[in-house]
């Protein structure tokens, strides 16, 4: 991990930690909690504004994404807005390609020229069904 990422995962945590993200009182295992990738070059930047914190996210495996085969796409009501972040996709991906049901959703939104600080996801083990 390069020192300018590093850097922008330390202000993330700290972002989270300093405005009191709560959990939910049900709160499920939490597998990741992660930056957007490529929010620039899909729908969030015109979504963005419409989004809150709390929003669920779509997870979708693409295993045949020509520049990632542990792809994992992220929408937004039907509007892809990003990736998971290639270098923390390894084991999201294994567990989506053995069946395990993920579930992600909006932990942190924040307006910022860089776009690895504006959205912030945690991606948790799926609630079994009753």
């Amino acid at each position: 991990m390069t020192g300018k990422r590093l850097a922008r995962m330390g202000a993330l945590v700290c972002m989270v930690v300093a405005g009191g993200a709560s959990a939910d009182p049900g709160a499920r295992e939490i597998l990741q909690v992660a930056p957007l990738a490529g929010f620039q070059h899909h729908a969030g930047g015109a979504l963005f504004p419409l989004m809150r914190i709390g929003d669920r996210l779509s997870l979708t495996r693409e295993p045949d994404n020509p520049y990632d085969s542990r792809a994992v796409r992220v929408d937004w009501h039907g509007a892809q807005i990003g990736y998971a972040p290639r270098a923390d996709n390894v084991d999201l991906a294994r567990l989506m390609d053995r069946g395990v049901a993920v579930e992600a959703r909006i932990l942190h939104l924040r307006k910022s020229r860089d776009p690895w600080l504006r959205v912030l996801m945690e991606i948790h083990l799926a609630e079994p069904p009753r």
